[in-house]
């Protein structure tokens, strides 16, 4: 306990319980407590975009702990978020049960597709302890295979930026096609309920904005935790000279692999409280695009802090709600524009104007 309560000093906690007490006391009041005709009420649509935004924070915080402390860019963490929507999705579907247009226990798009029972890697989705399962694990144990294969063969730099968005492309094809059993196009949508409460209803929806709020907390104290011991003091050591760390005895390839598949866990898991939020996933959540805007949230707020990856998550985040409702057409534009200001006059991101700040 007392590791632990170093991690931050006084002002860090006050500021952790102050984030903690909106996201788990005075949101939920606004939202339950408050009529709705009030100026103090909060709707469910600000509730639903603060909550992606939570799970955008909890991805980039991921990527910011291998790209800031490892010196790792990938280019390719939305597949781990997008597994992690997947096997939350799977488990969604069944808690439809026969609610569906064609009232089959199988769901719509299976039934259009004359499928007659669910295929073997959907065995037990119907569980959510089974689905937690998958979260953690299908996300962790890919990114652990590729992580070995790669830094075995000492691939890094542009190269491993690389290959990681030609193996989000691949899947994201193969997530595309209908005969995966995973709805092709339009991959997981209409979900009804979570663990038997209405997922329409507000308790459900505040109830869900209040978990990710906390593990959003929970994320950023071991990614805290992490890079304030030996391991992230290596990691740094690995970032900034591979082979001089190699040279004292460390083996590099294991704190990179271990980093890399804690990094991907943490997307499984903002992934599985993205989904039952926004009510849909579908391979369009494994572009590539949308894995370059994680790595550009997290250049906007800067690397090699854990603040500076959720600044940017939320402050990229923002503009694009508000852009892409009030100019739809100047979002890529404005995006563009961002990375390569940031990129010339502040490669340090944001929070270098805050000199100071804690980390």
């Amino acid at each position: 306990m007392t590791r632990i309560a170093q991690l931050y000093d006084r002002r860090g906690w006050l500021y952790l319980a102050w984030f903690a007490a909106v996201v788990l006391i005075v949101v939920p009041a606004l939202r339950l407590l408050v009529p709705a005709g009030s100026l103090f009420h909060l709707s469910d649509y600000y509730l639903l975009l603060v909550g992606k935004i939570m799970c955008y924070a909890i991805v980039a915080l991921a990527l910011g702990l291998i790209w800031g402390y490892a010196g790792i860019l990938s280019l390719g963490h939305g597949l781990y978020f997008a597994l992690g929507g997947y096997a939350m999705g799977m488990y969604l579907m069944r808690e439809i049960g026969a609610e569906g247009q064609y009232r089959s226990h199988l769901p719509d798009f299976m039934v259009f597709l004359d499928w007659q029972e669910f295929p073997w890697y959907w065995a037990g989705s119907e569980y959510f302890f089974v689905a937690l399962l998958k979260i953690l694990l299908v996300p962790s144990l890919l990114a652990y295979v590729f992580g070995w294969f790669a830094f075995r063969s000492r691939i890094k730099g542009v190269y491993f930026s690389i290959i990681t968005q030609a193996l989000t492309y691949a899947l994201m094809l193969l997530f595309f096609r209908n005969n995966t059993g995973f709805g092709g196009n339009n991959g997981f949508t209409d979900f009804k309920r979570v663990l038997g409460f209405s997922l329409a209803h507000p308790g459900t929806r505040v109830a869900i904005f209040a978990i990710t709020g906390g593990c959003l907390i929970l994320t950023l104290i071991v990614c805290r935790f992490i890079v304030a011991s030996k391991f992230g003091r290596v990691l740094t050591a690995i970032r900034d000279a591979e082979s001089r760390a190699m040279f004292s005895g460390y083996n590099t390839r294991d704190y990179k692999l271990f980093a890399w598949t804690v990094s991907a866990l943490l997307c499984g898991v903002a992934g599985a409280l993205y989904v039952p939020q926004v009510g849909i996933i579908n391979p369009s959540e494994m572009s590539p695009a949308n894995s370059i805007e994680i790595a550009i949230w997290v250049a906007v707020g800067g690397r090699g802090t854990l603040v500076g990856p959720l600044v940017g998550a939320g402050l990229v985040n923002a503009a694009k709600s508000y852009l892409t409702i009030a100019w739809p057409n100047i979002w890529l534009y404005f995006l563009g524009a961002l990375f390569v200001i940031v990129t010339l006059f502040l490669p340090q991101g944001v929070m270098v104007l805050r000199r100071g700040g804690a980390k």
